[in-house]
């Protein structure tokens, strides 16, 4: 593809896709809502929302969600499915500042995001990025130890 190639948007199917694509999507659709909760909440300066930032979307983070997700039974059907597409894709980048089993549970957590987002599933998603931002803000993931 060059650059004078017409791009065309069209639907898709996320049940099509693989693992890692949808956790491309879904990682900058959950980034939108966490940064977008921090702002509102008066977190401003760049440095710190950053760092603020890290608590909700750092892959260890994450893994933990997505864990307390499916112990309290939370998910779909479909949103198992997907999330077990995004943990077994096959990874082309090495994790950072994290074990690989992390990186993927990460990474399905993200798949899970992508998918709904495919899906234009909006209240689903703030609904489970709600529950998300919750469940950080009053410790209740710190119990996993994810490295």
């Amino acid at each position: 593809m060059n650059k004078t190639d017409k791009m065309i948007e069209k639907d898709v199917n996320p049940d099509t896709l693989n693992g890692q694509t949808l956790a491309y999507l879904g990682d900058a659709v959950y980034e939108i809502f966490i940064r977008r909760h921090l702002i509102k909440c008066g977190v401003v300066k760049p440095q710190v929302l950053q760092r603020r930032a890290t608590h909700y979307v750092s892959a260890k983070a994450q893994a933990a969600l997505i864990t307390k997700l499916q112990e309290d039974g939370l998910l779909t059907e479909d949103e198992v499915a997907t999330f077990h597409r995004g943990r077994n894709s096959k990874t082309y980048t090495k994790a950072k500042n994290t074990s690989l089993a992390t990186y993927k549970l990460s990474t399905g957590f993200e798949a899970v995001w992508g998918y709904l987002e495919l899906l234009n599933k909006k209240e689903r998603i703030q609904e489970l990025t709600a529950w998300c931002i919750k469940n950080v803000e009053n410790g209740s993931i710190e119990k996993y130890d994810f490295k």
